[in-house]
């Protein structure tokens, strides 16, 4: 009997021993592969926040030397004034280093433009003045007290010691991302085309040998400086070192403002061209359509107030 139970237990022992080992090899593979897997995952994510982390920082360091574009909005209350100023803001917040001067053509600051810069996620600054009564007649020139509101902030605010740009951008004006990038290296005055302005596709500054020679315009080509509000911006020393330039009220023709107000900082032959000699349009005077509301009751009939 003994005999008999020794030679089956010796020739099961084996297989006993072969099942053994399985499982213990599969139970190894089953708690270590996860751990392992985990920590290349962890690895892998710390290693891309680490990067993303660097590139951030270096971006953010490259953008702190950056001047600040200084950009001058002058806007009045009309149905489509948030509209408008809508998508300058969509524009206006991917650009590093910016700074939004806006001022109403008012008595004091509205709501309607209060609650919209607040929310607008673009650094800013709210100012208001209103236009005399007598300058708002036809054929007046427009937004001259507020861009001169606007530049006797800058004076006030800002320093020999601050790097920046002076752009006048008008809040009906269509504006690219690269003309930002073409201003912001202004040492003095710095010009390039516009699109859709006197009556032409786009009006520009004639470039020979890096200097400005003349003006492809069609309206008053005899203009001193033949360029848009939206075609030049200023360095903010030069308005500084400026301090009685600004935008003349009396004796301006529409039209002449801008070379009214060029007239007193720099000549023709200072101009630095942009945007590739002056041969892209990064800019465009677009103009909103006025929108039709004939079918607007005159007492407010709506149960709520909506803002448009």
């Amino acid at each position: 009997m003994k005999s008999v139970f020794f030679s089956r237990f010796f020739i099961l022992l084996p297989w006993v021993l072969i099942v053994i080992i399985m499982i213990d090899i599969d139970s190894k593979r089953t708690i270590r592969t996860p751990a392992s897997w985990r920590t290349g995952r962890a690895l892998r994510t710390a290693r891309s926040a680490s990067s993303a982390s660097g590139v951030s920082a270096g971006t953010q360091q490259n953008q702190s030397a950056l001047p600040i574009v200084y950009a001058i909005t002058p806007t009045y209350t009309r149905p489509v004034q948030k509209a408008e100023l809508t998508r300058l803001a969509h524009a206006f917040r991917q650009v590093p280093r910016f700074h939004w001067i806006v001022v109403e053509d008012s008595a004091g600051r509205t709501e309607l433009v209060a609650r919209f810069l607040a929310r607008c996620g673009v650094p800013y600054t709210h100012l208001h003045v209103l236009t005399p009564r007598r300058f708002k007649r036809t054929g007046m020139p427009r937004a001259t007290e507020q861009r001169n509101a606007a530049l006797a902030w800058l004076r006030q605010h800002r320093s020999r010691r601050d790097a920046g740009v002076v752009f006048f951008a008008d809040d009906d004006n269509t504006y690219s991302l690269e003309l930002f990038d073409e201003m912001r290296s202004t040492r003095r005055v710095s010009v390039w085309p516009v699109g859709f302005v006197g009556g032409r596709a786009y009006e520009r500054p004639l470039v020979s040998g890096g200097k400005v020679v003349g003006w492809y315009t069609g309206w008053r080509p005899d203009r001193p400086f033949a360029t848009d509000m939206a075609g030049f911006a200023v360095n903010l020393q030069v308005i500084l070192a400026n301090p009685r330039a600004q935008f003349k009220r009396r004796g301006s023709q529409p039209g002449m403002q801008e070379s009214d107000f060029l007239k007193q900082i720099t000549k023709v032959s200072e101009l630095e061209p942009k945007a590739n000699n002056c041969t892209r349009v990064l800019v465009w005077h677009t103009r909103t359509e006025k929108p039709h509301l004939a079918n607007e009751p005159k007492n407010r009939k709506d149960t709520v107030f909506i803002e448009v």
